[in-house]
């Protein structure tokens, strides 16, 4: 913009010193002195810028010096003072555009010209005063417009990024209640959620929130297993008690009948039988919590070549004997069925199942034990047509210290380990357990790789 307008002064320049040049042919050369009409004090005034623009400086120099004007918007020009006068006799008769600032009147942009025979230089000029405030108004304009629209820009933006962080508080605020809740012990339901219009996994907010949902899930399902692992040790804590406090109180009371003087040697006999009774049966059942912390802590188990078949016919064998109410049938291939493990603990498995066969079966029911290969695996079976199981033991009974009945009597002779024992030496074995039941039949199912894939 600035170059604009100061070429629109240069051309009024230009046409400033046509004019003053046309004017200077038609009065003619020194050596008279320069033409001009009377003034008030009886000299010769220049005037010979009349006709131009206000603010149009025109001066002329010759032998007998020098004289200028600026043309104003009254009657008579404003003469130029001797200092204003030697600048612009300073300035190049070349043409060009110069910029001087003269007292009194400002900032001109002025042009010098010789004409004639060279003796006589013509200047004429423009201010640049209303340039310059042109160029003033437009940057403030500009100033006062950047400031309006960066103030707009800060409302605009503050009210987007709220609009825009809304989502955010939101999710912040679902955060901030889940925690208040009281997450230390007892039984905990952190249904708190993000809501679904905020999961949107294609916006970053949306991502934070399916984010959080998905925390606050695992986190439900910690706190669930804590409640349930809490509940399960109180259960065994009191289950516990009472199976070691039982033969305890057995032993002590015959312990205490023993030192009567007149008990006599069978009587002794009779309580010595029952001390070692209940004193095998606590031994039981330290050496099932040992067995399944040693599990826990993964022990490796031996790894020899074990024939399932033999193992479940002597398990059956001896369940003929303790359980002879039962109907006790055989499932088995005519190949022995041979897999990789401790003989021991597998062992344990197959005797665990058909005791919880038996012990949770009334008498008469049928209990079938069976294996057969399917792929590269070997798979145990106990199946019994007994009662069944409730879906709540069914969803438990391979946890610890569960218990067919949930009451502290010994009818079900054991403290909940049996089929805990089960799951964790399957797994050692790097097998599986599962469980079917319904009234009328309940099947356990342990998968084991065979000897070629252990």
């Amino acid at each position: 913009m600035s170059n604009s307008l100061n070429g629109q002064l240069d051309t009024q320049v230009d046409q400033a010193l046509d004019r003053a040049s046309g004017r200077y042919g038609e009065y003619g050369a020194p050596p008279g002195p320069p033409p001009g009409d009377m003034d008030d004090d009886g000299d010769h005034g220049v005037h010979f810028g009349r006709g131009d623009a206000v603010g149009t400086l025109n001066a002329r120099f010759g032998a007998f010096g020098g004289n200028g004007e600026v043309i104003t918007d009254s009657n008579e020009p404003r003469p130029l003072s001797t200092t204003a006068m030697n600048m612009l006799d300073d300035v190049s008769a070349d043409g060009e555009v110069h910029v001087v600032d003269l007292p009194g009147v400002g900032s001109y942009r002025v042009k010098s010209i010789s004409a004639g025979d060279g003796s006589v230089k013509l200047v004429a000029g423009q201010s640049t005063h209303q340039v310059d405030e042109a160029v003033s108004n437009v940057v403030f304009a500009e100033v006062l417009l950047g400031l309006g629209a960066v103030g707009v820009a800060v409302v605009a933006g503050r009210f987007l990024v709220r609009r825009q962080l809304r989502p955010l508080r939101e999710v912040a605020a679902t955060a901030h209640e889940v925690s208040t809740l009281p997450l230390a012990s007892g039984e905990i339901g952190t249904t708190v959620r993000v809501a679904e219009g905020l999961t949107d996994e294609r916006t970053e907010v949306g991502q934070v929130g399916s984010a959080l949902n998905t925390m606050l899930a695992h986190v439900e399902h910690a706190l669930d297993a804590r409640h349930r692992s809490e509940t399960q040790i109180r259960q065994f804590v009191a289950d516990a008690s009472h199976e070691l406090r039982t033969p305890l109180t057995t032993i002590h009371g015959y312990a205490q009948l023993s030192r009567r003087q007149d008990y006599d040697a069978e009587q002794l006999s009779t309580a010595m039988a029952k001390v070692d009774a209940e004193a095998t049966r606590m031994s039981s059942l330290v050496e099932d919590m040992l067995l399944l912390a040693r599990l826990d802590s993964g022990r490796p188990l031996a790894r020899d070549e074990v024939d399932l078949t033999r193992l479940v016919l002597e398990t059956v064998g001896d369940a003929r004997v303790v359980g002879p109410d039962h109907h006790w049938t055989l499932d088995l291939p005519d190949e022995p069925l041979v897999v990789a493990g401790d003989e021991q603990r597998l062992h344990q498995v197959v005797t665990n199942l058909t005791n919880n066969a038996r012990r949770h079966t009334p008498p008469g029911t049928t209990v079938t034990v069976g294996a057969h290969p399917e792929g590269d695996q070997v798979v145990l079976t106990v199946t019994d047509d007994g009662p069944g199981m409730t879906p709540d033991l069914v969803r438990t009974a391979f946890e610890r210290f569960t218990r067919g009945d949930s009451s502290r009597t010994r009818e079900s002779g054991g403290a909940g380990l049996g089929l805990s024992l089960v799951q964790a030496i399957s797994a050692a074995h790097a097998g599986t357990v599962s469980v079917q039941s319904q009234p009328g039949r309940t099947r356990f199912e342990v998968r084991l790789p065979g000897f070629a894939t252990a």
